[in-house]
């Protein structure tokens, strides 16, 4: 290891929520966090409020939803002359309330653009990076929701994640399509979308290269979150009532704290070393509980659509 011999982790999404308080549980544990995000003020003082020590982070600037800026990122990162040995795929969005979609910067609906193409082209591009890492235990880490899964109970309320066969990628999201599956927009299931994404190509990643690289590639749901940011934008009453009933009737709501602590375990602890897992928690609220490797939804664990997905994909970033 090179600089202060500390790994270095990259996080997306870091000036508040789950990617804040990962990266404070990681330099706790003597890991240099690359704290990726939109607003460096906002995050600079967010990692001083919940005291990082300044030597144990850099911030730099990445807009998920704009894949020049994911670009200029993994320059900007290279130029840290830093190894990679992590890399957590953590920020996202989420717009319940709007009534049209909006656009990406280049062209794709924007919670498909920041949610998955945004880290599909930062993991495939910085798998190079992490191939040329000595550290010998590196690890690329997605984060999963509950709602991607109709088996589960924050699954079935509806509407239900559903791809089809990926009508809205093999058009380019040409207008007026918006959806994965072509259909008219619809944002909480354009979210719920996105995250299957994110699953299908974490396990599209661990089947192309764990077994050449030596790489982990991981997901987890650390729990509900309710308190977190991503709720921002739904409306006022559902931001109060929400973590009352996950802290008291569902018994999924866990701190930003502890679910900052479980993304760690799943970057740097030994038992998490495990490719091609979907770590969750029982009875997520208790600190003590164990995590299991959870079963992903059925279109999740479908191996020909992660293929599919990933072809086109690739087109739509631009790594063709």
């Amino acid at each position: 290891m090179d600089r202060d011999q500390k790994p270095t982790v990259v996080i997306t999404g870091t000036s508040s929520g789950v990617g804040l308080y990962g990266a404070k549980a990681l330099a706790k544990r003597g890991w240099h966090v690359i704290m990726g995000c939109r607003d460096l003020e906002k995050a600079e003082k967010a990692a001083r409020d919940v005291g990082i020590p300044a030597d144990s982070y850099t911030i730099l600037h990445i807009d998920l939803g704009s894949l020049d800026s994911v670009r200029r990122f993994i320059n900007q990162f290279r130029a840290t002359g830093r190894t990679l040995d992590a890399l957590v795929c953590n920020a996202a969005i989420y717009m319940p309330l709007i009534k049209a979609p909006l656009r990406s910067p280049d062209g794709y609906e924007l919670t498909v653009a920041t949610n998955h193409l945004g880290h599909f082209l930062l993991c495939n591009v910085m798998l190079e990076d992490m191939k040329r890492s000595p550290y010998p235990d590196r690890r690329m880490v997605i984060l999963g929701t509950v709602t991607h899964n109709p088996e589960e109970l924050g699954g079935k309320i509806p509407p239900r994640p559903d791809l089809g066969d990926l009508e809205g990628f093999a058009k380019g999201f040409q207008d007026p399509i918006t959806m994965i599956d072509g259909k008219k927009f619809e944002p909480v299931k354009a979210y719920k979308d996105s995250k299957v994404c994110n699953v299908l190509t974490m396990r599209e990643l661990h089947r192309r290269y764990h077994e050449s690289t030596g790489i982990t590639f991981t997901s987890l749901y650390p729990g509900c979150v309710a308190e977190t940011p991503l709720f921002r934008n739904h409306y006022p009453l559902f931001q109060k009532i929400f973590p009352i009933f996950q802290k008291y009737i569902t018994g999924g709501y866990v701190s930003q704290d502890l679910a900052g602590e479980r993304v760690a375990d799943v970057v740097a602890a030994p038992e998490y070393k495990q490719s091609g897992a979907y770590w969750s928690w029982g009875n997520r609220q208790k600190k003590n509980r164990q995590s299991f490797v959870q079963k992903v939804s059925p279109q999740a664990r479908d191996d020909e659509k992660a293929e599919r997905l990933w072809d086109l994909s690739i087109n739509l970033v631009g790594l063709v």
